[in-house]
């Protein structure tokens, strides 16, 4: 049986799944395009928005303890 080809989800690369060491990857480099882009907000998982947090310090307030 022949080993699974899968394709990059950044570059669109063929690799190997069994051998490829950052799959879903085929590089560590397209690995952190991936993240950058989670990070950035170019990428998320549709869903309504959390409520705001009771503890949100707004801009020109101070935290509860805060002198």
């Amino acid at each position: 049986m022949s080993p699974a080809r899968v394709k990059c989800p950044t570059c669109r690369r063929d690799l190997d799944w069994e051998t490829a060491p950052f799959r879903p990857f085929c590089s560590e480099r397209c690995r952190l395009i991936d993240l950058g882009a989670w990070f950035s907000g170019q990428r998320a998982i549709p869903g309504e928005s959390a409520p705001p947090s009771e503890n949100h310090v707004t801009e020109g307030q101070t935290s509860k303890g805060d002198t």
